[in-house]
């Protein structure tokens, strides 16, 4: 059994480079895939505004209708897939034992 002192001697002990790599290791390389495919969904939304703009002032009123729609379930996606991702990530936090 460690002792609450044990345990802080043996962190105090550990090198720095060993906490860096272990923060940039290769499994973090997927929440920067994560990152970079929801600022793409930002440029498309941005986009679909843009052409809906656009659309609005050459008077294409069906288009800028379509393209708002397809704008708002893009929003709606996105808002859902990040309220599953959190509950998943807390579900997996809660699988966790008590001793970590």
């Amino acid at each position: 059994m460690m002792s609450r002192s044990n345990l802080s001697e043996q962190l105090n002990d550990w090198p720095p480079s060993a906490f860096s790599s272990s923060v940039f290791s290769p499994a973090s390389s997927s929440s920067s895939r994560v990152d970079v495919v929801l600022v793409m969904w930002d440029i498309l939304m941005f986009a679909c505004l843009v052409f809906t703009g656009v659309s609005l002032y050459f008077r294409y009123l069906k288009f800028a209708f379509f393209l708002l729609l397809v704008t708002i379930v893009f929003l709606i996606c996105m808002k859902i897939t990040k309220q599953v991702r959190q509950n998943r990530k807390s579900m997996r936090r809660l699988l966790l034992p008590l001793s970590m």
